[in-house]
């Protein structure tokens, strides 16, 4: 069985136990601070998923990490494909 990729593993891990990104206002203010230190990072869809999941008690921080890393990775080989 080929493996799944790991966006499609998140999302369907988020479906299978409904969990959706509510942001906190610890989230939103962390934003704030990276976007002013010159650091602008936006998560996307699917890394705020892995976050509420997390948040959630569905994955362990180590297991969402590994998980973030094969996501990111996945996510350069696409796009130096295109």
């Amino acid at each position: 069985m080929p493996r799944q990729h790991a966006a499609t593993l998140i999302r369907k891990l988020a479906h299978r136990y409904h969990v959706v990104y509510a942001p906190r206002p610890s989230d939103v203010l962390a934003h704030h601070y990276t976007r002013l230190a010159g650091d602008d990072v936006e998560l996307d869809e699917v890394e705020r998923l892995l976050i509420a999941l997390q948040r959630k008690g569905y994955l362990t921080r180590p297991a969402a990490v590994r998980l973030q890393a094969r996501y990111l990775r996945e996510s350069r080989l696409h796009e130096s494909r295109l």
